[in-house]
């Protein structure tokens, strides 16, 4: 009867010890992924190097950055149409990208898209520019 218990109590210690090991690893592997997704909110680079390419693309009246994600993503501008929201979401230009038709380049980071595709906000710093230096 010794040996059974003994035995019994061998097997789940091994048992909740391999679950203790898998529940580490997940959680693990889970913050190295929220750690390279939030680090590539504020630096992912550029499709192209260099000069790039550059795409014509058109956001219609009424897109929401998640289909303005879509549209980049369609034309070779972005990798990731969800980390684009993230970016656009974190940005200086949040809620204020306006429709229209934009000349992108590949070598533009999404920062300099948005700032582009909000050319109220560019207007606004520029004018707030020129009256600091006058």
């Amino acid at each position: 009867m010794k040996i059974s218990s003994l035995i019994s109590g061998i097997i789940n210690f091994i048992i909740r010890a391999i679950i203790v090991v898998f529940v580490i690893y997940a959680i693990k592997q889970l913050c190295i992924k929220a750690y390279d997704y939030g680090y590539r909110i504020y630096s992912e680079p550029p499709m192209a190097e260099g000069e790039g390419i550059d795409v014509v693309v058109n956001i219609p009246m009424g897109s929401s950055v998640r289909d303005i994600g879509e549209i980049l993503k369609d034309n070779g501008l972005i990798r990731d149409e969800k980390l684009f929201y993230m970016q656009e979401l974190l940005s200086d230009y949040h809620g204020k990208t306006e429709p229209g038709t934009y000349t992108l380049n590949t070598s533009m980071t999404a920062e300099e898209m948005l700032a582009k595709m909000s050319p109220s906000v560019s207007e606004d710093s520029t004018e707030e520019t020129e009256s600091q230096d006058g």
